[in-house]
């Protein structure tokens, strides 16, 4: 093997081993034993003269080396990969292992079944879907695709926005003959709020603008969740008062089993992004699933 092509199938170990998260499940995936992956990595990091991973017994950690070696190591792989499609005259032919995380409510309702439709456009890749509460960190280095809400402050990531995405004030009517529909933001502090505690907004406080003019109210409520469908199941049964995306609220506002609350008054929008490595943007699977992503959500009717 010349050294070329053994660089390449060590950079590809080091990837697949990083993405497991340790020598175990490294090895239940190469089909070798946890001795075998050790070995192999231990030759790969005396090559290379530096330490690449921290080990403990069940986890792995990357070193500040590793992480250098690990980006350049993506990049390459997606390159060759590009390449060879080209030549092959295949570049539309999508193969390999796909991970993407979307958030809990939305991934279910909306990520989940163009999954499946791609799976079946694309049987040479592997699909795997991971739902969080929050989209993970890049350094975690745990997903090929993230659809999630908001522009990510990360140069390092590609974020394609694929839809526009309002987040709206809304309760069911029983609670507003209960309790009466506010009328300016202020009126907010009399009223239940269902709270949803995901990312890093202020937990409790509601910042709204109509037109030139700016609203921050510090809410309470008595229920809280980390997970937005619940919130809204709970407003549809009269709990109270909640903001939500209007991707997901959309057909509740339709059929009238949730009625918008200060309408005039915005919250700051959550536009639905695909963000993925710049590593990665060169990869068929990677760059078909934005597309398959873009063509539904750019023609899709709330």
């Amino acid at each position: 093997m010349s050294s070329a092509a053994a660089s390449s199938t060590d950079m590809q170990f080091f990837s697949d081993l990083v993405r497991s998260g340790s020598l175990s499940a490294a090895a239940r995936e190469l089909q070798v034993s946890t001795a075998a992956v050790s070995k192999r990595l231990a030759q790969l990091e005396a090559r290379l003269g530096v330490p690449l991973l921290h080990r403990t017994t069940r986890r792995i950690g990357v070193t500040a080396e590793g992480e250098t070696y690990l980006q350049h190591a993506r990049r390459i792989l997606a390159e060759i990969e590009a390449a060879e499609g080209e030549l092959r005259g295949t570049r539309a032919q999508a193969r390999g292992l796909l991970r993407v995380n979307a958030t809990l409510g939305f991934g279910r309702m909306h990520v989940a079944p163009l999954i499946a439709g791609f799976a079946r456009k694309h049987p040479q890749v592997d699909v795997q879907l991971q739902l969080s509460a929050n989209p993970p960190a890049l350094a975690e280095d745990s997903f090929d695709v993230c659809v999630r809400f908001g522009e990510p402050p990360d140069a390092r990531v590609i974020a394609r926005r694929l839809a526009p995405n309002r987040r709206l004030l809304c309760a069911a009517p029983a609670y507003l003959a209960r309790h009466g529909t506010p009328e300016e933001p202020q009126d907010l502090l009399e009223h239940g709020l269902i709270a949803i505690r995901q990312g890093n907004d202020p937990y409790g406080v509601l910042k709204l603008r109509a037109g030139r003019k700016t609203e921050t109210v510090k809410v309470r409520g008595r229920l809280s969740t980390n997970d937005g469908e619940v919130a809204v199941h709970w407003a549809l049964a009269g709990h109270g008062i909640v903001l939500r995306a209007e991707w997901d609220v959309a057909r509740y506002l339709r059929s009238g089993r949730l009625r918008p609350v200060l309408e005039n008054w915005l919250a700051p929008p959550a536009d639905i992004y695909a963000v993925y490595p710049a590593a990665q943007a060169h990869t068929a699977r990677v760059r078909l699933f934005v597309e398959h992503l873009a063509a539904h959500f750019g023609s899709a009717a709330l």
